[in-house]
């Protein structure tokens, strides 16, 4: 499995890795459900700024992402870690063999 310093390098991104200690919102009511998601907006007030979901759409409800550790990623969805040093802007969807990793400047506007 690729490293994230690896997986930066792929998309020509410059790593900002997340410290165990930040937090991360994920939709854990989503888990088990194809693709995985995730999107990184701008660090702030102790998160990473990545969002995690699984499944076809996020919902807008104020309750979907729940707070979770950086560090407690790999309980949940180990095949994404490899994902968390992209910087903010960058976005993932993966499913099984299937990979697509971008940058989309909306999302640090």
């Amino acid at each position: 499995m690729p490293s994230q310093t690896e997986v930066c390098k792929r998309f020509s991104a410059e790593p900002l890795p997340c410290d165990g200690e930040e937090k991360l919102g994920i939709a854990r009511e989503t888990i088990g459900k194809l693709p995985i998601n995730g999107l990184r907006n701008k660090p702030e007030n102790g998160t990473c700024g990545w969002y995690i979901w699984c499944g076809e759409g996020m919902s807008e409800e104020s309750d979907f992402f729940k707070p979770l550790h950086v560090s407690h990623i790999r309980e949940y969805l180990p095949e994404i870690e490899r994902y968390l040093a992209l910087p903010p802007g960058f976005r993932f969807l993966v499913a099984g063999d299937h990979e697509d990793v971008w940058y989309d400047p909306d999302i640090v506007m």
